[in-house]
């Protein structure tokens, strides 16, 4: 059984390129996370740990238009179940997103957050400056590889490449935008690799006999 093909007005092609590079910042994020008998020394414990910490990210020469955080938020802590619970304390919480270009400094800055009362270090991600600029080269490197294989298909086909009649992006933004590839390391290191920034495009074209 043979497929009839719609609309057979020449040849269209999938074509996808990538750029790497290398990272240009990384994104910290540290959280403040403390449980203590009464409300008051929730908030005192957690706000000294949040002063050590903008002190430390100072000294790293942090700025603080660098750091977003959420405010000292409290919470009453159980255990158990229903009528038998017990009150653990009451627990304060604050989170914070760092971005540091000093990608050298990183690993002595987050032992150092850690040291000055960041009880956890919630992820570390790896990521560039100028995204646009990265997603434009990965589509100008999709749009070539696109008519590359129009030209094979044409040169099989035993027929010549005409003029692009039709452009469609075919990026899954969501999900093809940027990925950090593992590099090898001494065990325990930062090893961030590189940020691979990903493209899609379809192609079609005219053909001339």
């Amino acid at each position: 059984m043979t497929q009839a093909i719609e609309e057979p007005w020449g040849i269209s092609v999938f074509g996808a390129g990538r750029v790497r590079v290398e990272p240009s910042l990384a994104r910290v994020q540290p959280a403040v996370d403390v449980l203590e008998p009464s409300p008051d020394q929730a908030f005192q414990r957690a706000g000294a740990a949040v002063g050590r910490l903008r002190e430390v990210l100072r000294r790293h020469g942090v700025p603080d238009a660098s750091v977003s955080g959420s405010r000292l938020g409290l919470t009453s802590e159980y255990d158990g179940h229903g009528g038998g619970r017990t009150l653990l304390g009451y627990r304060c919480q604050a989170s914070y997103s760092v971005e540091t270009e000093a990608l050298d400094d990183l690993e002595q800055l987050i032992v150092d957050m850690v040291d000055a009362g960041a009880h956890r270090i919630d992820s570390v991600e790896f990521d560039v400056l100028d995204k646009p600029a990265l997603r434009d080269e990965a589509r100008r490197r999709a749009v070539a590889d696109a008519r590359r294989k129009a030209q094979v298909y044409a040169e099989a086909a035993e027929v010549r490449l005409g003029p692009v009649l039709h452009v469609q992006d075919a990026e899954a933004e969501p999900f093809a935008a940027f990925r950090v590839a593992k590099a090898g390391g001494p065990s325990g290191a930062l090893a961030p690799g590189a940020v691979e920034v990903s493209a899609g495009v379809l192609l079609g074209f005219s053909l001339r006999h």
